[in-house]
């Protein structure tokens, strides 16, 4: 009998231990996977910081022709006539540049107000259609479907402007994305 209950603790006992082994081993199976994700986090972390430096620099070089036609302009300042062909060759370089990086004007004077892309400055009273833009102040720019800025606008209102609402329009869905 006594023979048993020794077979029966060995037997409890041995259980416990192969409990507290796979315990153990999946504790450190879970200590492993949390270090090996911290550091998977700091090495993206890392990887998209050197990214933004690859993306800067290789933009930068973009500009640095654009730099170029600067100089030559300021170096020619004493003859009008070639400075002023200077800044426009650096206006065309620049703007072609931009361009290139996807960057676009959004239409504005003679188009309709649109609360997404257009921000009104001033409002005037004509006899003209309602909402029509009358007048650029600034140009506004997107990137693909991303707004960089805002177009800065005069709009025709037909009633007095108090009544007139131009800030909602239900194209702001499709052009804040």
């Amino acid at each position: 009998m006594e023979n048993k209950i020794e077979e029966k603790k060995l037997s409890k006992s041995s259980k416990a231990v192969k409990e507290n082994d796979k315990l153990a081993d999946l504790t450190e199976t879970l200590q492993r996977l949390q270090a090996d994700f911290e550091n998977y986090k700091k090495r993206a972390e890392k990887e998209r910081g050197e990214l933004a430096k690859i993306l800067a620099c290789q933009f930068i070089a973009k500009l640095l022709p654009v730099l170029d036609t600067f100089e030559i302009a300021l170096k020619n300042s004493q003859d009008k006539e070639k400075f002023v062909e200077g800044i426009k060759l650096v206006y065309s370089q620049f703007h072609s540049l931009l361009e290139g990086e996807g960057l676009k004007p959004i239409p504005a004077a003679g188009c309709r107000f649109d609360p997404c892309v257009h921000e009104v400055m001033l409002r005037e009273h004509q006899d003209k259609e309602d909402g029509l833009i009358l007048e650029e102040f600034q140009r506004g720019y997107l990137v693909g479907d991303k707004v960089v800025r805002t177009s800065k606008v005069k709009v025709n209102v037909r009633q007095e402007p108090c009544q007139t609402d131009l800030s909602s329009s239900k194209n702001c869905e499709a052009n804040s994305k």
